[in-house]
Formats: C-alpha cells, structure tokens, sequence
C-alpha cells in the first residue's frame, strides 16, 4: 500500500511539473478580428513565438527606406550590406540577469553602444527598484568608451505613474553622459498574473507620450520600446513621430514596414544563443 501511495505521489507530481500553466495574456486572437474590420493594406507577420498575425498597415505612419535583404547575420552579429545610405552600429542591451559584464572585451568585440537598464516597476507590486547593477554597469560601459543609453522596464498603469517612471529614470542619470536616447519599455507579462493585463493599447500609448515628453523636456532624446504585435494591434504610432523606436523582432530580417532607429534582433539564450541581447543602431550616411 505504501509504495502504491508512493506511485501515485510520483505520477501526481509529474502530471504538476508538466502542466503548462496559463499565460495572463491578451486575446490577440479576438483583437485581430477587430483590426482586420478595417480598410487598407493587409499585412502578415510573426510574433516571437511564431504564432502568425494579420493587421492592416496604418498609411499615415513614416515607413523605414531600409533595403531588409541588407540585413545579414553571422551566428549572433549582424551587418548592414550593400546599401551605402546607412551603416548599423553593433550594441547590446544589458541588466542584472547578465551577470558581471567584462565591458573592454564588448568594446574590443568591435561593440559600439550599449542599452542599459536603469530599473524597473514591479509587475504585481508595483514599486519602483533601481536595477542593481546599474550603477557599476553605467561606470564600467562609460570608461570602455562605449555610448550608452537608457531603458526603464514600465508597468504603469496610467499617466501619473509613467511620469512617476521618468522623474525615476532622469533622478539617477543626471549624472552621467548618456548619448543615445532614453527609452520607455511597458511589457505585457506573458506567464503570470499581471497589473498591466487590463491596460489598453490606449493608455500604454497615453503613458509613453507622458514619459518621452519629460524626458525630452530634461534635454535627453527620447524613445519607445516596440515591436510588431505592439505596433499592429497596441500603440497608436502616430503618437511617436518625434521619438526614436527601439524595435524587437527575433526574425531573420525586421518585418515592420515602420520606421525604426534601432533592432534588437536577437535575445539573450534565445534561438541562435546569443550571450546578451543583441541590437544594431541604424545610422544614416551623410
């Protein structure tokens, strides 16, 4: 009998460690009918996890003049080729789950920039904490020589907060040379229960123009966090014409038709194992 139970408490727990649990997440789904009830060019793309989408394009957002076949990636770097207008600047994007970072070999790897995170908004609690390896990142990035930028993970549930989140942000960095821009990056939490699950679309706009304004207010450039699922079906693009975009999109080459400044074209651990997060910085020749 005793061993019986035992059986029975292995295939119990078991059956618990590979149940999948369910994503608090949006209903893209239900949202793509909704987008696709409207006129104008269809688009197909793919998120992250290869789940494929239909929006319909928004003719009144600049497009980027990229050539996409441009794009060629070797291992985890990536090149912009064959296109004299533009030449990409390799970076990384960094936080304290990258651990101790050896920052003169970055720069010796031929890195240019870096994106770093200053902190973050707890996506249950709600506080506010300062990434705590920002400080020795900023100091370390800053003597290899390498630009740096700036990055807030938001969870702000309204305009008050993502203001809350700027004056956080531009508090520790009035103190060191930030050259790029400063970007707001408002997350949906795809694997647990969340407060920003019942933000619209809207008001993630809404509290971005709050936070880039400000920040541009402070003297620094300002810039939004994005990628092609937020872009067809969240953020009202028309709102950031005058911020930079940071976009993600793990594909080969970006899909978005919109403009962007920057790529995160991989992640760290991710298909093709990268050992940070991976970006380039499109610069245009002059």
């Amino acid at each position: 009998m005793k061993n019986i139970k035992s059986k029975i408490t292995a295939v119990l727990l078991l059956i618990a460690a590979c149940t999948v649990l369910p994503a608090f997440d949006r209903n893209y789904d239900k949202i793509q009918q909704e987008h696709m009830k409207a006129d104008g060019q269809k688009f197909l793309f793919r998120d992250v996890f290869g789940t494929e989408f239909m929006t319909v394009l928004n003719p009144n957002v600049e497009r980027h003049d990229y050539k996409t076949s441009s794009f060629k990636r070797t291992d985890y770097t990536m090149t912009y080729e064959g296109d004299q207008r533009y030449q990409a600047r390799r970076g990384v994007d960094i936080s304290h789950h990258d651990g101790e970072v050896d920052w003169k070999k970055l720069k010796s790897d031929g890195l240019e920039f870096v994106i770093l995170r200053v902190g973050y908004r707890g996506y249950q609690s709600g506080s506010l904490n300062e990434d705590r390896m920002f400080e020795k990142n900023i100091k370390g990035a800053l003597e290899a020589g390498l630009d740096v930028g700036i990055y807030i993970f938001s969870q702000a549930d309204s305009e008050k907060e993502a203001l809350e989140e700027a004056k956080f942000v531009l508090k520790r960095i009035k103190k060191y040379k930030i050259t790029l821009p400063v970007f707001y990056d408002p997350e949906i939490i795809r694997d647990d229960e969340a407060r920003s699950d019942n933000i619209s679309g809207q008001q993630f706009t809404k509290n971005a123009v709050v936070f880039c304004n400000v920040v541009k207010q402070a003297g620094y450039i300002p810039g939004v966090y994005s990628n092609m699922l937020w872009e067809a079906y969240e953020f009202d693009l028309e709102k950031f014409s005058d911020f930079v975009i940071w976009y993600a999109d793990y594909e080969e080459r970006p899909q978005t038709p919109y403009r962007f400044e920057f790529w995160q074209y991989a992640e760290k651990d991710g298909d093709i194992k990268a050992p940070y997060d991976m970006d380039v910085m499109m610069v245009k020749v002059k």
